[in-house]
């Protein structure tokens, strides 16, 4: 674990109103990393190059966010010295969009490890496309640390000894939401899903971790939309005819509006409990405004109410140098760059062994709080916030809200074995 003094700071208030946009270390400043790098058998004392893909295409609304905090977090990196470790190296973070299909993912991928030379992938959105890129980094041999793709195979069945991940996947954010909506006297739900892995895997683990915690709990049925296609009015009315007590929703995106609004028109959420996975995060809540469904359970980031190390600081950083409010796509690009420079502080290298060897088990104190990286499956700790969606205004907030380690939320480390063996 790094020193207290070697972990990743946000930036303070006197670096944003000096000027946040750090240019990289010069040529001149980096003699001694020279030395020190041929030392360790680095390639050159240039920066430190990372190749970053992503759907910024397609999936706009959250990696554009994620993107700015990591060039937030590269320049408060590089203007504090860069990589100590590698005598002062900076961080380059090279961005590409990866298509969100598998193939051009790949393909991406391929162009980032042999034409821009870098040291290792991350990013990443879309599961299927998380899932390719993950196993063309072990056929590869290269490091992949794959930020956004929830989709819990990626650590657990598919996973692999150069693939780890960020955010808490999609068996996490649902156990938090059981654990939330389990003691509220709700047995009959319906489910509403994408008609993709990620969706799918979310319906099979509310069925199950609800079985589990809630006696005679039993599914009235359940809607598939095809991602990104829904058809409100029927999958709406569908869900009406159910007689559900409770609705689990699984939607996201423009799908989730298209929901929301045709849903408030039919009066489908009146007298259910809703539970609703990331509805809570800016990206989704900001288009729905004051159609806005109230008491919905949910997860998400509530970025103006929360306070833990150093976050006030980044959210004033990320408005001063964007003029926007940050999104869970910003903390979440944020936090990766902290991790990476905590490992490459640890690894002493840009080798990918022995960045494997400092990420196991690594633990970054990051602004939502102390982030590890479990050796076994390679499933980070960070969590998720869990309230309840209400109206603030003509905008959409949370209440009621905590934030639920993921620590607490990881798959049992039996299931985990059992799973990689096979």
């Amino acid at each position: 674990m790094l020193t207290r003094d070697e972990t990743f700071r946000p930036l303070s208030r006197r670096t944003v109103l000096g000027g946040l946009a750090a240019a990289p270390l010069g040529a001149g400043s980096l003699g001694l990393a020279a030395s020190r790098a041929v030392a360790q058998g680095q390639q050159g004392a240039g920066p430190i190059r990372i190749g970053e893909l992503n759907s910024y295409g397609r999936m706009a609304a959250f990696a554009v966010p994620y993107r700015n905090a990591m060039q937030l977090a590269q320049d408060a990196v590089n203007k504090a010295g860069g990589i100590k470790a590698l005598g002062g190296r900076p961080i380059e973070i090279i961005f590409r969009d990866d298509g969100s299909t598998p193939g051009d993912a790949t393909r991406v991928a391929e162009e980032l490890l042999t034409r821009e030379n870098v040291a290792f992938l991350c990013g990443t959105f879309l599961s299927n496309v998380g899932l390719a890129v993950a196993d063309f980094a072990n056929q590869r041999k290269a490091l992949f640390l794959a930020t956004e793709p929830l989709t819990d195979a990626l650590t657990m069945g598919s996973g692999n000894r150069y693939t780890f991940r960020v955010r808490p996947n999609t068996y996490m954010q649902t156990r938090m939401l059981v654990d939330a909506v389990k003691d509220r006297g709700v047995k009959r739900w319906a489910i509403v899903a994408p008609n993709y892995e990620y969706g799918q895997s979310a319906a099979a683990n509310f069925k199950r971790l609800m079985a589990a915690a809630v006696p005679g709990f039993e599914v009235v049925g359940e809607q598939f939309p095809a991602l990104g296609k829904v058809d409100a009015g029927a999958t709406v009315g569908a869900l009406s005819q159910m007689k559900a007590d409770g609705l689990f929703n699984v939607l996201f995106g423009a799908d989730l509006t298209a929901f929301v609004r045709e849903g408030n028109t039919r009066g489908l959420f009146e007298k259910r409990k809703v539970a609703s996975l990331l509805t809570g995060e800016p990206e989704y809540m900001i288009p729905l405004g004051d159609e806005t469904p109230e008491g919905w359970v949910t997860t998400g980031y509530p970025w103006e109410t929360i306070d833990t190390n150093g976050h006030k600081d980044f959210v004033t950083a990320y408005r001063a140098r964007f003029n926007d409010t940050p999104r869970l796509g910003s903390l979440l690009g944020y936090v990766v760059v902290g991790m990476i420079r905590d490992m490459l502080e640890k690894a002493g290298s840009t080798e990918t062994e022995a960045m494997i060897a400092a990420l196991e088990g690594l633990t970054s104190q990051t602004i939502a709080g102390p982030v590890t990286m479990r050796a076994l499956d390679h499933q980070s700790t960070l969590g998720a916030w869990i309230g309840e969606t209400a109206l603030n205004g003509r905008q959409g907030t949370m209440t009621k809200v905590r934030y639920a380690d993921g620590a607490n939320y990881m798959f049992p480390e039996a299931e985990v074995k059992a799973a990689r063996k096979a």
